[in-house]
């Protein structure tokens, strides 16, 4: 019996994997509606429907000290100080340029069982303090991540409201109708029932998945679609796929508006494999937009430095 072909994935180990389904995470049955939009469960040809701008919306994080509150009893309590910053690619396409705004920062310190202590320190390296009831030492994490998660969504309502077309980070978590789409770049789940998951290795660039709804039936639908980004060779069915998600509060005509345009566009900004670790679904103007931010960031050498210079003068 012959070996199975052998496939390497474009995508930088470091960072994970693109695809890592999980089986305990999957939808329970009647969680997802493959016939949201009507016609053949076959790939769909995006459209560009001449969008003069697009903004692309990311945010990253970084843990710049481990922190701990001393108690009577010997047993530290654990705590995070950690910094993050979310801003926006906007994409003039009439004018043919790009620039990065709406740079964002915070410094917070997450403290777990429910403490709180002053961290010292001065701008720019002065710390927001949150407390975090549960002691398990990843919810400090999560705390932390969550933080930066409402900044983009905040930043995203702030540049929808204004009627652009935005293309955030992640999944959609606003219900409100706007011109929204989340970019999914790595998959953990497996949305679609095993005999229509066969369309994803049917994908060619500019091509999309019919509309599904996740979660319907519930109080926070999502329209979503999958599509692939442009390799230089298919190495196996999910390679460079991505998906995609809209409010669910968006008419169909509308959602498959945005659906047909991003499937015709993200080919146009994804990234070479050979200018990114993350390629290619790592887009271009996001790979841009998350250097800047980490320079936003300053280094974190100095963060820890200043931030252990400031605690030890006020002991």
């Amino acid at each position: 019996m012959p070996s199975p072909r052998l496939v390497v994935e474009s995508w930088d180990p470091s960072y994970g994997a693109p695809l890592a389904p999980d089986e305990a995470l999957a939808p329970s049955e009647g969680q997802v509606d493959c016939d949201a939009e009507p016609g053949p469960w076959e790939p769909r040809p995006g459209e560009d429907d001449g969008v003069a701008q697009v903004c692309f919306v990311d945010g990253v994080r970084r843990i710049d000290a481990r922190l701990a509150i001393p108690r009577a009893d010997g047993m530290p309590i654990p705590g995070i100080a950690g910094s993050h910053a979310v801003g926006a690619v906007v994409w003039d396409r009439l004018g043919r340029r790009s620039e990065v705004d709406h740079i964002r920062t915070r410094r917070l310190a997450v403290f777990s069982s429910g403490a709180e202590a002053e961290v010292p320190g001065e701008p720019p390296v002065s710390f927001d303090v949150e407390s975090e009831p549960s002691d398990d030492p990843d919810r400090l994490v999560a705390r932390f991540h969550g933080s930066m998660r409402r900044a983009e969504a905040e930043l995203i309502a702030e540049l929808a409201d204004h009627g652009t077309f935005v293309i955030g980070d992640g999944p959609v978590n606003d219900t409100r109708r706007r011109e929204v789409v989340g970019y999914v770049k790595t998959h953990r789940v497996a949305y679609l029932p095993p005999e229509r998951a066969g369309i994803v290795g049917q994908l060619a660039p500019g091509l999309r998945t019919p509309l599904f709804v996740l979660g319907a039936g519930g109080t926070f639908a999502r329209w979503s679609w999958y599509q692939r980004l442009p390799l230089p060779e298919v190495r196996h069915a999910w390679s460079g796929v991505v998906r995609c998600e809209a409010p669910g509060s968006l008419p169909l005509v509308d959602a498959a508006r945005l659906a047909d345009r991003t499937a015709a566009l993200l080919p146009l900004v994804a990234a070479p494999v050979h200018t990114d670790p993350r390629a290619p679904q790592n887009l271009v103007p996001i790979g841009a937009l998350e250097r800047r931010l980490r320079h936003a960031l300053g280094d974190q050498r100095l963060v820890y430095r200043a931030l252990l210079h400031a605690v030890e003068g006020a002991a």
